[in-house]
């Protein structure tokens, strides 16, 4: 099982983004407050479609909570100042994958809490970051690659039968 945590997203689009990710691939999507946006907005809607009723969706009101209800194991915080690239990574068994805000990323309390557990996505220098839901799509599919996609499709309609 893979959990997505965003921690105070910011952008509607980026959020319905990664609700239809989940929705996909039946990870559970974590919202820790406070939101840049209502949760009900358009935008949030109309980039996650008609795949809402497939999400497993919780919301936080803090960080304090959702560590509460969930605890830290299997912990991995992307972020582009981890000196780890996240091909380096056993995603073999369930994990969190947790996620900052779009203009600031995750606390540097938190980084320096489960420092270990800091993950990066490779990219050239001269660009700041990826998009959050680009990032959560290619961790999330790295996770589920490496357990094998389990409760996934492994076949398109023109797979041969």
């Amino acid at each position: 099982m893979v959990d997505i945590i965003l921690v105070e997203p910011e952008i509607p689009m980026n959020t319905g983004n990664i609700a239809r990710t989940c929705a996909c691939t039946g990870a559970r999507l974590h919202l820790i407050k406070p939101l840049g946006f209502d949760i009900s907005d358009k935008a949030v809607k109309r980039a996650g479609l008609d795949y809402w009723q497939y999400v497993d969706i919780s919301v936080y009101e803090n960080i304090e909570e959702f560590f509460a209800k969930n605890g830290d194991e299997n912990l991995y915080l992307a972020t582009t100042k981890a000196p780890r690239s996240y091909a380096e990574v056993d995603f073999s068994g369930d994990v969190k994958l947790m996620f900052g805000k779009e203009t600031a990323g995750l606390p540097e309390s938190l980084r320096n809490k489960y420092a270990e557990g800091c993950i990066r996505i490779p990219m050239q220098g001269e660009v700041r970051s990826l998009n959050l839901a680009n990032s959560v799509a290619i961790l999330c599919y790295e996770a589920l690659r490496q357990q094998g996609f389990p409760g996934l499709s492994g076949e398109g309609s023109m797979a041969e039968g």
